[in-house]
């Protein structure tokens, strides 16, 4: 007898109702006749009737069916409320049938009641036969999609494409110089790792390389070389199925120049004003044009969460994969606040370095004469592939994404927790989450931005997770490309991967008077060291206090 053969609410009211009876059992069945007599007729009895008709359409007396449920077993209680089908005349009660067209409260009414009570009488039935009924709903089981990278596309001062990138980073080959992007003479701070040639030929449509803002182009170029690499050609991209290919893309402060332009333009009349400064100016909208141009029908948004950005995007597109939402995902970053209005704003944090007379030596994380950060520019896209959809099509696996985890500080805007609870938290989540054994993780690409807090609490929390092992080894990549903002841990996650290929990792520069208490049998000396990854960490943090941490490790 079906589940949803009940008809009423009120099946359940009298379950219960009987369940309850005990010692003065009589007296409890004559008020509970007495309050269904009163309930039925201020329903026009309809609802009584229903519950009281049979499967043959006759009808019992209501005291009779009250007494004859609650003598019964619990199973066959039970069992005879299961029993009850709706009868002909609460279908047509309001003078249509159950599928015909008219509508009204009444039938609005009816559909609620009866969808209420074929939800209660399922979980009934499972109540009743819990083996059987659970057993008809649980999901095979199956493998966990694993997730590799195919593909890497990076726009940054010392390089863009990934290889040229990575050889100038184990070179130690500073991009931090004085800013020529406009005139900075009136700032303290008048360096940065700025982008001085950067060409969209053959990337982005002229119309909108003229139009858009940079951290969208940068975005849009960074993505398409990650496809490049990827081997995806144009007869390639025909075949795959672009509804399961999508783009997670994200940018901590989006088009700063573009809404920036919008403001001047705005002093002087709103018709001056680019009728594209909202859509370039919103962070979402560089994934949303590089889907567009692709035609990627899959998962699409973009995350901002300040410098921990990219990360999240990395996480979260892979999740899409591993929950089996997409077969690709283009992730990463994008940022180009290195303009007025964003050195200013920064600047006015009191966080970044002033070491103007020698910009190659401003950016010093973990040195005791660092002074505060240095802005970057730059985009870094991974294409993040399930591992099977990668070997159909021959792709050449770089390494294989194992996992990550997210916290938050909840303690301050821009200060760190000072005993490091939320960055410890995020790196053991991340353990738990991708099943990595801590004594298996040797290397490390440290968020370490080179201001005073930040990097030290970010190093006493990898010793106090990964001090024991002796292999262990740390590096910033911020110290020769500087901050780049919402795009830093994009471009880090591409020297991870590199750092995993190739069997060296980066050096430590400008490390020339370590802080106390740092150990440089973990970081990193002058020089590019030789280390065969077993599994690489790479952190990010945020103002908020955002934490990420993702892991990789060589494809097997």
């Amino acid at each position: 007898m079906a589940a949803s053969s009940v008809a009423s609410p009120l099946c359940t009211w009298l379950v219960a109702a009987c369940m309850s009876v005990d010692y003065e059992k009589d007296h409890y069945l004559f008020q509970s006749s007495r309050r269904l007599s009163r309930w039925a007729r201020s329903k026009k009895s309809f609802l009584l009737q229903s519950i009281t008709t049979g499967t043959t359409g006759g009808v019992t007396g209501e005291r009779g069916l009250i007494s004859s449920i609650c003598e019964s077993s619990f199973q066959g209680l039970m069992s005879s409320c299961l029993a009850f089908e709706p009868c002909e005349d609460f279908n047509g009660y309001y003078g249509f049938s159950l599928f015909g067209s008219k509508t009204g409260t009444g039938f609005r009414k009816q559909r609620r009641m009866t969808k209420t009570a074929a939800h209660v009488g399922k979980a009934m039935a499972v109540a009743v036969e819990p083996s059987k009924e659970v057993a008809s709903k649980k999901k095979n089981l199956t493998e966990k999609r694993r997730v590799v990278v195919t593909g890497m596309g990076v726009i940054t001062g010392v390089g863009h494409d990934p290889d040229v990138f990575y050889e100038n980073l184990l070179e130690g080959v500073s991009g931090i110089s004085e800013i020529e992007a406009f005139d900075c003479s009136l700032f303290p701070t008048r360096i940065a790792g700025e982008i001085k040639s950067f060409s969209t030929d053959g990337w982005v449509a002229p119309k909108f390389s003229r139009r858009m803002d940079k951290f969208m182009l940068y975005m849009l170029t960074a993505g398409k070389k990650a496809l490049a690499d990827a081997g995806i050609s144009e007869e390639i991209m025909s075949e795959i199925d672009k509804t399961r290919c999508g783009v997670l893309i994200g940018s901590a402060m989006g088009g700063m120049k573009v809404f920036n332009d919008a403001i001047e333009a705005l002093r002087i009349s709103y018709r001056k004003m680019n009728p594209f400064c909202v859509p370039f100016a919103t962070t979402n909208m560089g994934s949303a044009m590089l889907a567009m141009d692709l035609g990627w029908m899959g998962p699409n948004y973009s995350i901002s969460t300040a410098c921990a950005t990219s990360n999240f995007c990395i996480l979260n597109a892979a999740n899409h994969i591993i929950r089996g939402e997409a077969n690709m995902m283009l992730c990463g970053g994008s940022d180009a606040a290195i303009i007025p209005i964003g050195l200013g704003g920064f600047v006015a944090c009191k966080a970044l370095s002033q070491r103007n007379g020698d910009p190659t030596k401003a950016s010093r994380p973990w040195d005791t004469n660092r002074d505060g950060f240095v802005m970057g520019e730059g985009a870094g896209v991974l294409l993040l592939e399930e591992l099977e959809h990668a070997k159909r099509r021959g792709a050449n696996i770089y390494a294989e994404f194992l996992g990550g985890s997210f916290t938050c500080d909840a303690y301050h805007m821009t200060e760190p927790h000072p005993d490091g609870a939320g960055v410890i938290l995020c790196i053991e989540k991340a353990l738990a989450q991708s099943g990595v054994a801590r004594e298996d993780v040797n290397y490390i690409n440290a968020h370490a931005t080179s201001t005073q807090a930040g990097d030290m609490k970010e190093y006493e929390a990898l010793i106090r997770c990964f001090g024991k092992n002796p292999e262990l080894r740390v590096n910033s990549t911020k110290s020769m490309i500087g901050h780049l903002l919402g795009a830093s841990g994009a471009v880090e996650a591409v020297a991870t991967v590199q750092a995993i290929r190739t069997g060296w990792v980066h050096p430590n520069v400008n490390l020339d008077n370590p802080e106390e208490g740092v150990n440089m049998n973990v970081l990193v000396g002058p020089q590019k060291e030789r280390l065969d990854v077993k599994v690489a960490l790479s952190n990010s943090f945020g103002f908020g206090g955002h934490n990420s941490s993702i892991l990789f490790a060589p494809y097997k």
